[in-house]
């Protein structure tokens, strides 16, 4: 997203869920690292299918689990076959399905937001949808959600998200189910997600599912969070990328690399775990352009209707196109948190938004940026690769700890104009391996992820 301090899309669509938090749950989101305080429960409910068990489970019309190293998701017999009107090209195009619906997951946390994330291969001729339904804590029934269409390419149809999507007490938010009034006291008490695969009819190609899953949260409504302690000095050794280098580049896809933090921190992270592009999938990009594979990550996570590259599960899902590789999008407690997965080779994407006195040697005010955490100093300050840097030499930045602590884990902040906004309460995309060591997993699942 820009660096400017200007209200992204996301913030508009998000203000009205954010001025509506509980502030009755202030109290509640101690860091867990903070001195002298009893981490409560984590406010977040990370849930995720990714094992053969976790496929067959489901309630499957024309899809089959595949075992294997990765277990997974394909499209056996097809349940049918659908027209679908590409709404960004106005292409209508017949397409074989088969779908996969979850058992109902009952949250640990009843949740005011759900963000699904999915990893999937999607070869040239074949797509997903992603769906969600939920059931509120008044015993009524969600309508079934679409959380986003994909592919990993562009050729066959425009990645994209749904607006207009709401019953009058939840909305969709491009990527983010949302209760319209939190205040209320309604929450999501569980919900279910449908995959559904498509192919050209006939082909006999398939979309192969290896994860799919949702994140529920009802984060406190804070101004301010508690500060953790300093626990850990490590710094790891991530690939350093400039969004501002690609200024003017391919406008198409939100304007150029003014816009591209997200899909430069994913490109960073991809390349820290080994994944590479090759000359042939680059072979589209000017040449004369330094680092293609930035406009790469920028067209592969673009979505035609959020007219950006920052949809967060898009770049979850443009990570695990790359072999050997998963991602997620969740929320996370505090930088203990963060030193965790540092401490395991976990480097992290956080999403932040601050006016330029709230962060100090940044130089810029945003209302949305992605950087990436990759380490902290003997003092607990943070390090971060942060994409809205003039160069890529400029890329390591060192950032006060309690700033960087609070503009990242708030939900309510004040803009420019002395208007409250909505911050975004810790999100954070996880990229790692797909079979990750014993002390990553260790690392993961204390933060949630399974």
């Amino acid at each position: 997203m820009s660096r400017a301090e200007q209200p992204s899309r996301r913030t508009l669509l998000t203000a009205v869920a954010a001025v509506a938090a509980v502030p009755a749950l202030a109290g509640t989101a101690t860091a867990a690292g903070h001195r002298g305080r009893t981490a409560p429960a984590r406010p977040v409910d990370y849930r995720a299918w990714t094992t053969y068990t976790d496929w067959r489970g489901g309630t499957t019309h024309g899809t089959r689990a595949v075992a294997g190293a990765r277990p997974g998701l394909v499209i056996g017999t097809p349940a049918g076959t659908t027209d679908y009107t590409d709404p960004h090209t106005g292409t209508t195009a017949a397409w074989e399905y088969a779908t996969w619906t979850s058992p109902v997951h009952r949250l640990r946390v009843p949740a005011t937001e759900v963000i699904a994330s999915w990893n999937a291969h999607t070869p040239a001729g074949t797509w997903l949808q992603t769906e969600l339904q939920g059931i509120y804590s008044d015993g009524t029934t969600t309508p079934w959600y679409v959380m986003g269409r994909w592919a990993a390419g562009d050729q066959d149809i425009r990645r994209t998200s749904v607006d207009d999507q709401s019953d009058g007490r939840s909305s969709i938010w491009t990527d983010t189910f949302a209760i319209d009034d939190p205040a209320s006291g309604l929450r999501l008490l569980s919900y279910r997600l449908r995959l559904t695969l498509y192919r050209r009819p006939g082909s006999g190609t398939t979309p192969k599912v290896w994860r799919v899953g949702a994140m529920g949260s009802d984060i406190p409504d804070r101004f301010e969070v508690p500060a953790s302690t300093p626990a850990l000095a490590r710094e790891l050794r991530v690939p350093r990328y400039s969004q501002e280098i690609h200024k003017g580049q391919y406008p198409e896809y939100d304007n150029g690399g003014e816009a591209w933090c997200s899909p430069t921190s994913s490109q960073m992270i991809i390349e820290y775990w080994g994944g590479r592009l090759t000359p042939e999938q680059l072979s589209w990009v000017d040449p004369t352009y330094a680092d293609p594979q930035i406009c790469h990550a920028a067209r592969h996570t673009y979505d035609h209707q959020y007219a950006g590259c920052g949809n967060w599960p898009f770049n979850a899902a443009y990570a695990a196109t790359f072999d050997g590789l998963q991602g997620v999008v969740t929320r996370l407690g505090s930088l203990t948190d963060l030193e965790m997965l540092i401490a395991a080779g976990i480097p992290a994407i956080t999403s932040q938004s601050f006016l330029s006195t709230e962060l100090t040697g940044a130089g810029y005010g945003t209302s949305g940026h992605l950087m990436t955490v990759i380490g902290f100093t003997a003092d607990g300050d943070v390090i971060a690769n942060d994409p809205a840097s003039p160069s890529n030499d400029a890329v390591r930045r060192v950032y006060r700890r309690r700033e960087f602590e609070n503009i990242w884990l708030r939900t309510k902040r004040y803009n420019a104009s002395g208007k409250v906004v909505s911050g975004t309460g810790g999100v954070c995309y996880l990229y790692f391996p797909a079979h990750p060591s014993p002390g990553q997993r260790k690392a993961l699942a204390a933060v949630g992820i399974r």
